[in-house]
C-alpha cells in the first residue's frame, strides 16, 4: 500500500493502483471520455489531467500511479484551465446539433461540457463529413467522432474483428473502416459493441422508427410486436426505473398505448427453437459416425456472421434452425395469419430487440418463407423502442401491467434465458433430456453452463452417453475456442456462442450507461423469472404444443423445415474466406 492526498484527503492504495482509481477509492471523481478499464487507458483525450505536486506538467490520471507521499489536485486552477481548454478543443472538430443526437441526454462530452460551463466556443468548427451508407444497420457519423479510440480497442482486444483504424495524419486523423475498405466490404459482425462503448452518437444503429410509425398510421396493417427476452432486463433503464418495476408486463401496456394491435414474447419463438434446434442435435447424436461435431447454435446473427466470414469451412457444423426472431415472423405470418383468418401480406411484423445484427438477419433475402414478403418486417432495438415511448408522451411509471396476448405470448422459463450466456444450452438440455428419456429433469441440472466467464464447458450425462459442451460469449473469446477446436486441443458435441460478452443481455442494442457493464446484473433477472416460472421447460409450452398439433405437425417435419430452418450458405458474408 502506498499513502497519497488527494484534494487535502489522506488516503492509501495498492501500490500500481491507477491516480483515477485510488482518487474514486477515496471519494473523489475525475472526469474521463476515452478510458476504458483494461481496454483503452491511453490518455487520448487528456480530460482527466491532474496536478501533481513537485511535477512541471500535468499528469493523465487513467494511465498513471499513485506513488508513496504523492499530492494531487484534481480540480487546481492550473486543471481547471486546461480541461476547459482540452474539451474545447474537442468540441470543435465535434458536431454540437446535440438535439438531433441519439445520444442527447446521455452522452458523456455533453455532460463534461455542462459540468465545465461551456456555453461558447472560442475556436472555429470544422469537422469532417463522410459518405456512409444510410441502409447499413450500423450508421457512423465522422462529425461526431472525438478519436478516442474506444471503438478500435472494443473491437480488437475483445471482439479480435479489427473493423476499426486509425485513418489520416496529423489534423486530419480520424477513425475508420480498417484495411481502407467501405463498411459493406468489411467482415463486420454487427454486433454493436463499438456502439455501446462510444461516448457520444458517432456510432449509433440505423433508426428505423419512422418505419413503425408509418405502419402503425396504416389501417391496412395489423401490426404485430415480438419482445426479446434481454429487452425486459434494460428497457427501464432509460427511464430510470428499478429492475423489479420494469417488467416485461409493463412494456406490453407501453407498446399498447403506442398502438400496436397484438403484442407476443420471442419467448415462444424461443422455445420452438428449443424444439427444433434439441431435436436436431439428438438426429445427429443418433448418426453420429455421419456428423461432425461439434454443432453451433444458430440463434445469433452477429455470431453466423463471424463463423461465415472467419472460418466458412465451418458454417455446415451450424445448427439449421433459424433464431427466434425469424421463427416467430414466419409462424406469424402463417399459422397467426390462419388464427386471424387474414391475408398475410396485411401482417406487418416488428421485433424489438437487444441487437443490431437482427436489422440485418431480418432483411436477409433467404428470411421470407411464409409467402409475405420478409417474415418479420423490421427491428427496433431496446434504444429505439425506448424513443418511441418517449416520443408518445408515455410515462412508464405510471403504467399497470398488461399480459401479452394469446397463443404467441406464452413462452418458458427456459425461453426467457435465451437472453444470458449459456441460456439457449441450458434450455435445449432441458428439452432434449426429456426426449431422450420421456421425463423432465430438475430445471437447474444444468446450470454448471451459467455465468460471465468468457469459454466455460461442461460434461453431462444424458441416458448413458457422455455430453461434454462449451458455451463462449464475445467473439475473442470464440475466436480462441475454436482455434482449440480446429488444432485438436478440445473436443465437444455441442457449442452455444453469443456475439456480444455475457450474451444478449449485453447486447449492442440495448440502453448505454458508460463506463459500466450491466450483463451480469441483466442476466440474472433472467434467471430470477426462469426461477419463478411455472413452466420452466420448452416442451411444455401449451401454445407451442398447440402449434405443433394443429399446424407444423412434429419437430423436423417437412412444414417445421420449411418455415423454421434455413441455409446458411444462401448467402454470403463480404470476403467469405477462411484463415
Amino acid at each position: 500500500m502506498v499513502k497519497f492526498t488527494v484534494n487535502g484527503i489522506q488516503a492509501e492504495a495498492a501500490e500500481g493502483t491507477t491516480i483515477l482509481e485510488a482518487a474514486a477509492a477515496a471519494g473523489v471523481f475525475i472526469p474521463t471520455l476515452c478510458y476504458l478499464k483494461d481496454i483503452n487507458e491511453i490518455g487520448a483525450c487528456r480530460v482527466c489531467v491532474v496536478e501533481v505536486e513537485g511535477s512541471g506538467m500535468l499528469v493523465t490520471a487513467c494511465n498513471n500511479v499513485v506513488e508513496e507521499g504523492m499530492v494531487i489536485y484534481t480540480n487546481s486552477p492550473k486543471v481547471r484551465e486546461s480541461r476547459r481548454n482540452n474539451v474545447e478543443l474537442i468540441l470543435s472538430q465535434h458536431d454540437c446539433r446535440c438535439a438531433v443526437c441519439s445520444r442527447s441526454g446521455n452522452c458523456s462530452l455533453q455532460t463534461i461540457a455542462n459540468d465545465l460551463d461551456i456555453l461558447e466556443l472560442p475556436f472555429e468548427q470544422s469537422f469532417p463529413k463522410s459518405d456512409w451508407p444510410k441502409d447499413f444497420p450500423l450508421i457512423r457519423d465522422a462529425a461526431k467522432c472525438i478519436k478516442c479510440m474506444r471503438c478500435i480497442q472494443v473491437c480488437d482486444k475483445i471482439q479480435s474483428l479489427s473493423i476499426w483504424d486509425v485513418a489520416g495524419t496529423g489534423s486530419r486523423t480520424t477513425v475508420d473502416v480498417s484495411k481502407n475498405r467501405k463498411i459493406q466490404e468489411a467482415d463486420c459482425a454487427l454486433c454493436g459493441q463499438c456502439i455501446t462503448h462510444c461516448p457520444v452518437g458517432a456510432l449509433r444503429e440505423r433508426d428505423d422508427v419512422r418505419k413503425v410509425v408509418d405502419a402503425l398510421a396504416d389501417p391496412e396493417k395489423i401490426t404485430v410486436v415480438q419482445v426479446a427476452p434481454a429487452v425486459r432486463t434494460a428497457w427501464g433503464e432509460s427511464f430510470g426505473l428499478s429492475r423489479d418495476f420494469a417488467t416485461a408486463k409493463r412494456l406490453v401496456a407501453a407498446l399498447r398505448r403506442i398502438g400496436f394491435n397484438y403484442i407476443f414474447d420471442t419467448n415462444f419463438g424461443a422455445d420452438l427453437t428449443i424444439m427444433e434446434e434439441a431435436s436436431e442435435f439428438l438426429e445427429k447424436v443418433k448418426n453420429a459416425e455421419k456428423e461432425t461435431f461439434p454443432m453451433f447454435t444458430s440463434c445469433c446473427p452477429g455470431w453466423v456472421r463471424f463463423l461465415k466470414s472467419q472460418y466458412p469451412d465451418m458454417v455446415d457444423q451450424l445448427s439449421s434452425a433459424k433464431s427466434p426472431q425469424q421463427m416467430f415472423g414466419a409462424i406469424a405470418k402463417t399459422y397467426y395469419a390462419q388464427l386471424l383468418n387474414v391475408d398475410p401480406s396485411r401482417i406487418y411484423c416488428v421485433s424489438v430487440m437487444p441487437c443490431v445484427a437482427k436489422k440485418q438477419e431480418c432483411d436477409l433475402p433467404v428470411m421470407r418463407d411464409a409467402g409475405a414478403g420478409q417474415d418479420v418486417d423490421v427491428v427496433l432495438t431496446t434504444r429505439e423502442i425506448c424513443r418511441l415511448i418517449r416520443a408518445e408522451h408515455i410515462l412508464p411509471e405510471r403504467l399497470p401491467e398488461e399480459e401479452f396476448d394469446a397463443p404467441l405470448g406464452t413462452g418458458s422459463g427456459a425461453g426467457v434465458i435465451f437472453g444470458a450466456t449459456g441460456g439457449v444450452m441450458e434450455a435445449a438440455l432441458r428439452t432434449a433430456y426429456y426426449m431422450v428419456t420421456g421425463r423432465n429433469p430438475d430445471p437447474d441440472s444444468f446450470k454448471k453452463v451459467r455465468g460471465m466467464d468468457g469459454w466455460k464447458e461442461a460434461e453431462f450425462n444424458l441416458a448413458g452417453k457422455t455430453l461434454k459442451v462449451a458455451v463462449a460469449s464475445g467473439l475473442g473469446n470464440t475466436r480462441r475456442l475454436i482455434k482449440a477446436i480446429r488444432k485438436g486441443k478440445v473436443s465437444y458435441d455441442f457449442v452455444e456462442i453469443m456475439a456480444c460478452p455475457g450474451g444478449c443481455a449485453g447486447g449492442g442494442g440495448q440502453p448505454i450507461k458508460d463506463g459500466q457493464e450491466l450483463a451480469k446484473d441483466r442476466c440474472q433477472v433472467l434467471y430470477g423469472l426462469d426461477k419463478r416460472s411455472n413452466l420452466r421447460f420448452s416442451h411444455e409450452n401449451p401454445s407451442v404444443q398447440k402449434c405443433y398439433q394443429d399446424y407444423l405437425g412434429a419437430p423436423l417435419s417437412h412444414r417445421a423445415h420449411a418455415l423454421l430452418h434455413t441455409d446458411h450458405h444462401a448467402w454470403s458474408m463480404p470476403g467469405e474466406t477462411g484463415e
